[in-house]
């Protein structure tokens, strides 16, 4: 118990809460710039199975804020490059890699493995599939999302007056059909937002805290104003 003599000491979580993050399994949906610190603080924190779903390649543009990987791995596949390193991290867990893209087909069955999805993505079609799939399966969905020096965090399908994605976006069409997100940030953006993104995990393993079940945590990094809305 050592590794997590820090975090046991808080009442919090204790040697109980260790135990339910160990036997914990969460799956990040996206291993980028939302996902990397998402990982590293799972990882870190003793969650026992970690799923990262990713279809994509690592390029010299994500290095300046996806801390998971470094200038050799350029080319190579996202999810397999995060699963070495969250391994070389804490080689008590379990990480399993999936170089795949989150779909229709695959959706029910890699969602059905694991406890908690969380948000890692960056479009809208995959968002709107991670929610439907979890409010079938019934599971919580804790979502995050960035743009520039902004970022937002909620939680769907968990607590008592449970919300989705829909009633934060409920016209799907209307959004799909907006144009690509402007793809401009900040490496610190998807970092912060990620680690609430992660305390989010923690606290619906652990049981502490208020969750942001039904609430819409958002920050503005240029003023540090943030603010959390009720759905």
């Amino acid at each position: 118990m050592e590794r997590y003599r820090r975090q046991t000491m808080l009442p919090e979580i204790g040697v109980a809460g260790q135990k339910r993050l160990k036997d914990a399994k969460v799956m990040i949906v996206g291993v980028g710039g939302l996902g990397s610190p998402i990982a590293l603080y799972l990882a870190g924190a003793g969650v026992g199975t970690i799923g990262l779903v990713d279809d994509d390649t690592v390029s010299v543009s994500n290095l300046q804020r996806q801390v998971l990987y470094a200038e050799d791995e350029v080319g190579s596949q996202k999810a397999l490059c995060a699963s070495i390193r969250l391994a070389s991290l804490n080689k008590e867990i379990q990480v399993n890699a999936h170089t795949t893209r989150l779909n229709k087909e695959n959706a029910k069955q890699l969602i059905g493995q694991y406890d908690i999805i969380v948000d890692g993505c960056d479009n809208f079609a995959t968002r709107y599939l991670i929610n439907d799939v979890c409010l079938e399966l019934d599971k919580p969905y804790v979502y995050g999302a960035i743009c520039g020096f902004e970022g937002q965090v909620s939680v769907f399908n968990y607590g008592k007056e449970r919300k989705n994605y829909r009633d934060l976006y409920p016209d799907e069409g209307a959004m799909l059909r907006m144009p690509p997100p402007y793809k401009g940030v900040i490496g610190v953006t998807p970092a912060i937002t990620g680690s609430v993104e992660a305390t989010e995990v923690l606290k619906i393993i652990c049981g502490f805290g208020e969750v942001l079940a039904g609430k819409l945590w958002t920050i503005d990094l240029r003023t540090l104003q943030s603010n959390i809305f009720s759905l």
